[in-house]
């Protein structure tokens, strides 16, 4: 259970305990493997009637049907008996979200619009660049903390993802990118996903227990086999479960910084007026050493005459001094009503110049499928104002 701080006075509302259990569960009762870790899916196993000394084994063998080969049909489990594939079949699914929708951007950027149990639905990218490709998945189901900069943001919590939503996007962009090995094959070692971000909707660390046990199945090395080094879990900033992330986790951290001073974070990062600059960066600094990470990122949204003067990148530099990072700068993704603009591009190449000079690695990102709203911060958003009436769309504006 992840421990509750005392809230103080005009902070920023936060919510560890959203219910993850879907509103409608699915009719049959039928235990979904996909999410269920080692651990977990070894007891479902003899809860349905595995003898305990077969258990080890079978798990092997379900799981690399799943996770290797990407089956979805007990029958074809061909090293299985007919009588376990039976048994497997009267008790247990292999269930992934529905994809609602798929567009393909000018770049080859792909969003799927995802629908998972109780009619909820979030997004996920996929971004092929040369020499890899990676797969931006959604933790939750909206977000609760509304950035001011994020048009993700403006979308309400509405609940957590479970582990199996979470590794079922992994597995849905493989079904679509054609890239579940074929048995008898020779063995391609091309990834076509090799790199996976914990940076689509929500916020990866208020969903703390479903993100690890995803991440554990995802980093298996006899299934998915993403690993750690591959895997980067983006957070706003929850400072208490950033030991945890490294303990329990071990990934690569990003942190959505974008601002350096509290009064300017404040606004853009309301969980800030919890954890501000300082605890935050107290925290970030045992990071690299927990984990035998190389580096934590800093990413920092370009905003035009908010955050992108050289007094902010020189103090920037100063904050971050003594933590191995790199920063990357994200030009804004504007949205219809946003309030901030995009700096120019010759402020933005000014402010990395700064950052570089100091030692820093400071990669401008590429935007990638900003004509389908697949950008940072665009998720879900214009999927949600397209099923609006203009009435709604006209209420929310003057509210």
């Amino acid at each position: 259970m992840t421990v509750v701080f005392p809230q103080a006075a005009g902070a920023a509302p936060i919510t560890q305990d959203v219910l993850t259990i879907p509103r409608k569960l699915p009719a049959g009762g039928l235990v979904n493997i996909v999410g269920l870790t080692r651990d977990q899916l070894r007891e479902a196993l003899i809860a349905a009637g595995t003898p305990e000394k077969q258990a080890k084994m079978r798990v092997g063998q379900v799981w690399q049907w799943v996770y290797h080969w990407g089956v979805r049909d007990f029958a074809q489990m061909s090293n299985l008996a007919k009588d376990y594939r039976a048994l497997l079949a009267e008790h247990f699914e292999i269930a992934l979200p529905e994809v609602v929708t798929r567009q393909v951007s000018t770049d080859g950027t792909r969003k799927y619009l995802v629908r998972i149990a109780g009619g909820h639905e979030v997004e996920t990218v996929y971004i092929p660049e040369e020499g890899r490709g990676t797969l931006c998945v959604s933790s939750q189901v909206g977000c609760t903390l509304t950035c001011s900069f994020c048009h993700t943001g403006t979308q309400k919590l509405v609940r957590n993802l479970t582990a199996g939503e979470i590794v079922g996007q992994l597995m849905l962009a493989r079904d679509d990118l054609g890239e579940w090995p074929v048995q008898g094959a020779p063995k391609d070692e091309t990834r076509l996903v090799s790199n996976m971000v914990l940076m689509g909707m929500g916020e990866p660390l208020y969903n703390f227990e479903n993100v690890r046990d995803a991440m554990k199945i995802v980093m298996d090395n006899e299934g998915l086999t993403l690993s750690r080094r591959r895997i980067t879990l983006s957070t706003s900033g929850v400072v208490p479960e950033i030991a945890r992330t490294a303990q329990e986790i071990g990934c690569l951290l990003a942190v959505s910084f974008h601002a350096t001073t509290d009064e300017v974070r404040d606004r853009l990062v309301p969980i800030n007026k919890r954890w501000n600059i300082e605890t935050l960066l107290a925290a970030l600094r045992d990071y690299p050493r927990l984990t035998n990470s190389e580096r934590i990122t800093f990413e920092y949204v370009m905003l035009a005459g908010v955050n992108d003067s050289d007094a902010d990148a020189h103090r920037l530099v100063e904050l971050i001094r003594g933590i191995p990072a790199k920063i990357n700068l994200i030009p804004f993704n504007e949205w219809p009503g946003a309030p901030y603009k995009r700096s120019s591009n010759n402020r933005i190449h000014a402010f990395a110049d700064i950052i570089h000079n100091a030692g820093y690695a400071s990669p401008i990102r590429t935007p990638r499928g900003e004509d389908i709203m697949a950008a940072c911060g665009q998720l879900k958003s214009a999927t949600e104002r397209g099923r609006k009436s203009r009435a709604q769309i006209a209420a929310e504006a003057a509210e």
